[in-house]
């Protein structure tokens, strides 16, 4: 996908989707030079949205966040939904979102990215599918590879002689992961050591909506 189309699905959802990395945090970033949706100048307004509308953008913010298919983000929060018990009261729908981000955070590409291996998840779904990756001393290179706690990450002793990772490891130095997340700088190895909030993930949408939109 071209940059410009990216950063495109931003403005048009309304919310930062840090989907082009590093320039997402910079003042390059078209979410600060015009925020409001492609197309949309000067005084025009954007039509309200219905509720389905309004469920649709929050689906697809938290599906772009994490950089899955439909197929991918839909069986995910199918997967989240059965575990309601059938009082579906706001208890079990808070549960259920953590089951989600619990399911979505600890995919592999997306601890790659959480442990600074790269700079967005476009990106760190690249590299994982290359091969560059070994979980627990084995070599992964399936993106959606589900991690648990104890699990260790390192990179493979040919790849860290690339100059991709070389380059990265100075920065690497200065990162700080999610607290469920260990780092060892010496070894150049991640461990999840806990469970993902919800909190700490803080996705940019409303999960109830999203539930909402694949409840109907």
């Amino acid at each position: 996908m071209l940059t410009n189309n990216k950063c495109k699905i931003c403005r048009r959802l309304g919310a930062k989707l840090f989907l082009k990395g590093d320039k997402c945090t910079s003042s390059k970033c078209p979410m600060v030079r015009k925020p409001y949706a492609p197309g949309i100048k000067g005084k025009r307004r954007a039509r309200s949205l219905s509720e389905y509308g309004k469920e649709l953008k929050e689906k697809q913010k938290l599906k772009k966040w994490y950089n899955l298919s439909e197929h991918q983000f839909k069986r995910y929060v199918k997967e989240s939904l059965a575990t309601r018990g059938k009082t579906g009261d706001s208890t079990e729908e808070a549960n259920s979102a953590v089951v989600l981000i619990r399911k979505l955070e600890t995919r592999l590409d997306n601890v790659i990215f959480r442990l600074g291996f790269a700079s967005s998840r476009s990106q760190s779904r690249q590299i994982v599918s290359y091969g560059h990756f070994l979980v627990n001393k084995k070599p992964v290179n399936i993106p959606s590879h589900p991690l648990k706690k104890g699990d260790k990450i390192a990179i493979r002793a040919v790849s860290l002689k690339k100059k991709f990772f070389q380059d990265l490891i100075p920065s690497l130095k200065k990162r700080q992961p999610p607290s469920w997340l260990k780092f060892d700088i010496e070894k150049i190895e991640g461990e999840i050591i806990d469970l993902p909030s919800l909190e700490e993930a803080a996705p940019p949408v409303e999960i109830a909506a999203v539930f909402e939109y694949y409840s109907r």
